[in-house]
């Protein structure tokens, strides 16, 4: 389960532009908490702390818990407005999680076992087709990674996501299909042998093409040179 992170907060009176900037040059950040039957709330909480989160590249499949005034509410951040030069961030939407229910995150993969492939061992490329993975979680039970094995693979060989290992309750939102998630390449010198032979193939078809065309070609004109002959003897005799 993903680690929850608890954020003081304050709520905020003022709202707009002028607002933003205002709380913003006090050291934190504007940012809003909605979703569920609960009107939205205006907050500021700490921009140190805000953007350590941010930068940790999990912060949006990352559970938070907000302090406000001593009430306390479980979030999932759902959008962060960055600075465009700087990325900093500028304001951050938090949803209301209830209880029981369900929510889309896109939680990372990490492959294990890369000294258990054979495929690997024997020179062969991992190709990531996925770095993450968009799943249909609880929202109490939010998996911080997705753990993929790579053992027992060899070149060429698929891993699928039926082949993936979720926790409980957790799916994939895309159903529609058996995706690929990860695959065993041959190495790239290999791959370039290969290409070289098949190059060489085809020139050699070529040549003995060209031969044949050649010999046909030959033929056909000694036969046109001998009807010519005959053609001539007739006339004389």
């Amino acid at each position: 389960m993903a680690d929850i992170v608890t954020i003081a907060a304050e709520v905020r009176e003022g709202t707009g532009k002028g607002s933003a900037r205002a709380i913003r040059r006090t050291g934190r950040i504007p940012a809003v908490i909605y979703g569920g039957k609960i009107p939205p709330q205006s907050i500021s909480v700490p921009f140190k702390e805000l953007d350590l989160q941010v930068k940790n590249g999990r912060f949006m499949s990352t559970l938070v818990e907000i302090d406000v005034d001593g009430k306390s509410e479980r979030v999932l951040p759902r959008d962060v407005q960055l600075h465009p030069v700087t990325d900093k961030p500028l304001h951050v939407d938090f949803l209301r999680l209830e209880k029981g229910s369900k929510i889309a995150v896109v939680v990372q993969i990490s492959f294990v076992d890369e000294e258990e492939s054979p495929g690997l061992k024997r020179g062969g490329v991992l190709n990531a087709v996925r770095r993450e993975l968009e799943l249909l979680c609880p929202v109490d039970a939010i998996p911080d990674l997705i753990v993929v094995s790579l053992a027992g693979l060899d070149i060429n060989d698929i891993v699928h996501i039926s082949a993936v290992t979720l926790p409980d309750g957790v799916s994939p939102t895309i159903i529609d299909r058996d995706f690929t998630v990860a695959t065993i390449a041959a190495p790239t010198v290999v791959r370039d042998e290969e290409a070289e032979a098949a190059a060489e193939a085809e020139a050699l078809e070529g040549e003995e093409a060209e031969g044949v065309e050649g010999e046909i070609a030959e033929g056909e004109a000694e036969a046109a040179e001998g009807e010519s002959g005959e053609k001539g003897e007739k006339r004389d005799s």
